[in-house]
């Protein structure tokens, strides 16, 4: 999905750079105007004749300009590794997965459980029990926890993006597993606090009331100028997604706004220590 929204920016560019109509753009690839405008929205696949002839279109024919987006048609149809796991990944988590992939910062509020990536196996497992009508398959927790286990790695990989994750104290003190799961899932916590790529902050219950009143939500940032911001907000069948600078903005103060009435860092740490104790 990331490849198909900087290949069709790019060719939207091009379009505009050369004075080509939408309308025009279609004809040429025996399309419609509005299939070129979903192109270029990156919401539908490529073929790489299509973008090849759109290219001559626009002017571009010099090989070493062409190649880079052929290139891009191409690797824009192959499946991202988390679609190993369609079994027991629904159609709409599919998309944020591929954008969390490519995210530089994902900034993240969390007031039910701890954030998915920071779930010990433990915990993840009591989690997806506590979250399902009926009980799920051992092999669907499995799955399901080794997806999780795979979206991590690329969070703690060098070139990983930098996780900023705002946990409500609630989060810390809902005892899902028991005593023993909650108190493996606080030492995980600490031990991810410590990782470069991590910034973790705990807002605790005596500051009262902030300005979370919305609930949790992640904010996914790219380093690509062609790539929006965007706001994740998941529901229960579902899941919204909001790229409208302003909106993006107002999250962005929220999540200020809370890691300025939250623990520090080494406050964080502290109060999870403390926590671990009376488990």
């Amino acid at each position: 999905m990331v490849r198909r929204i900087l290949l069709g920016s790019q060719l939207r560019q091009l379009r505009e750079a050369r004075g080509v109509t939408r309308e025009e753009a279609g004809y040429s690839i025996r399309a419609s105007e509005s299939k070129i405008s979903r192109m270029e929205l990156g919401r539908v696949s490529f073929k790489q004749r299509d973008v090849a002839d759109l290219l001559t279109l626009y002017g571009v024919t010099d090989e070493a300009e062409r190649e880079p987006l052929l290139g891009l048609a191409r690797s824009s149809g192959q499946a991202g590794w988390w679609h190993s796991y369609s079994d027991v990944l629904p159609s709409w988590f599919q998309t944020y997965i591929g954008l969390e992939a490519a995210a530089e910062r994902i900034g993240t509020y969390e007031l039910q459980f701890v954030h998915g990536l920071l779930q010990s196996e433990e915990y993840a497992h009591a989690v997806m029990v506590s979250g399902h009508k009926g009980t799920p398959s051992r092999k669907e927790i499995d799955r399901r926890i080794a997806l999780r286990l795979d979206r991590r790695k690329l969070l703690l990989s060098d070139s990983g993006p930098h996780l900023h994750c705002v946990l409500d104290e609630a989060a810390l003190r809902r005892p899902y597993g028991g005593r023993e799961v909650m108190e493996g899932q606080l030492r995980t916590l600490l031990e991810f606090s410590e990782h470069p790529n991590v910034t973790l902050q705990v807002v605790p219950f005596v500051r009262g009331g902030h300005v979370a009143e919305s609930g949790a939500f992640t904010l996914l940032r790219f380093a690509e100028q062609e790539l929006s911001d965007l706001v994740y907000l998941e529901q229960l069948t579902g899941a919204l997604y909001l790229d409208k600078g302003e909106e993006v903005a107002a999250y962005q103060v929220v999540l200020d706004r809370l890691a300025a009435e939250a623990l520090d860092e080494a406050g964080t740490r502290q109060l999870i220590h403390g926590m671990r104790q009376l488990v």
